[in-house]
């Protein structure tokens, strides 16, 4: 029997998660604004020195950035896993003694289950997958951000840049598990309730870089993650979808049309599963052929849809449910 939620907790896991969304959506602007605005302001020495230690420090998020548990264990993320809620599942044993890269799907509109498993420790990565450290890998861009990019840090993220995966998988010890949301913005244009659609088939960096530097493909699957929001999907050659790829193209980011359950914002409170699925053995090669690579990349597209169909029952999917890959 679950215990029932009073209303006090409702509001409170309602408030951790309408912080993370205006966060992930408005944050980083707001800082750069704050930091532009108070050049004309009495605190302009302030913003100065900050701008001098941004050019210092400029590199730091490409080589492991400054993780603190304080923030990933901050009780607002308790509330925040709650709301949905979101649970991790294991289904394999990860050695402390190798690196790996998980590639996570779908991508979703934010990435909810990928946020609250592998930056917080609130979904109980650590007591999981004892001696392994994730690292979620984000838009690079966001890191160029003023005070917004030690927020980001501090959650222990990184850039999805080659030089913080290199540091990462080879600079940093073992027990590294470097999180890549594979289909990226791409990805997120497809989000919508019912849809399980990932972009696979010509995403092959990652599995190069696990190549190069010998970690371990874990494939995980968020099941739920499509169904926290409902977005205005535009066709393939429309006037919308035209758009949203010139601002990708441009930005990095797609601008996505969505709604949620309550104030356009709140998403729906759908169960997130987010499953670890079981590591695939990838070998040293420091200059990979193309064909290792297609191998291990349709390797991997195997693993990644059994994972799908073993799960998707117990995740709350039917079983006439496919993943679509493209």
């Amino acid at each position: 029997m679950t215990k029932e939620k009073t209303q006090k907790k409702e509001f409170i896991e309602a408030l951790s998660v309408l912080q993370w969304v205006l966060s992930f959506l408005f944050l980083g602007v707001a800082c750069l604004i704050l930091m532009v605005y108070l050049m004309f302001t009495s605190w302009w020495p302030l913003a100065i020195l900050y701008f001098m230690w941004l050019v210092i420090d400029w590199y730091t998020p490409e080589k492991g950035g400054r993780r603190t548990t304080f923030v990933r264990k901050w009780k607002v993320w308790e509330h925040f896993k709650d709301y949905f809620p979101i649970k991790l599942v294991k289904t394999a044993e990860l050695s402390p003694n190798k690196n790996y890269i998980f590639g996570i799907h779908p991508h979703g509109i934010m990435s909810a289950g990928g946020f609250a498993c592998f930056s917080t420790e609130s979904c109980g990565f650590a007591e999981a997958f004892p001696g392994v450290k994730p690292t979620l890998a984000i838009l690079a861009g966001l890191f160029k951000l003023p005070l917004f990019r030690e927020y980001l840090m501090s959650a222990g993220l990184c850039p999805v840049s080659k030089a913080s995966l290199i540091h990462l998988l080879s600079k940093n010890g073992k027990g590294n598990a470097v999180v890549i949301v594979v289909g990226g913005a791409a990805e997120s244009l497809s989000s919508s309730p019912g849809v399980n659609t990932v972009v696979m088939k010509q995403r092959k960096g990652f599995i190069r870089v696990a190549l190069e530097f010998g970690a371990d493909l874990v494939p995980v699957y968020s099941f739920g993650e499509n169904e926290l929001f409902r977005q205005v999907v535009f066709s393939e050659g429309s006037l919308g979808r035209r758009l949203q790829d010139l601002f990708k193209k441009l930005m990095g980011f797609a601008p996505c049309l969505f709604i949620g359950e309550r104030f356009a914002l709140l998403p729906y409170r759908t169960p997130v599963t987010t499953v670890v699925g079981s590591p695939i053995s990838v070998p040293k090669l420091v200059l990979p052929t193309e064909e290792d690579v297609d191998h291990y990349h349709r390797l991997y597209m195997e693993v990644l849809t059994k994972l799908f169909h073993e799960h998707k029952v117990s995740c709350g999917l039917s079983e006439n449910h496919e993943l679509r890959i493209i």
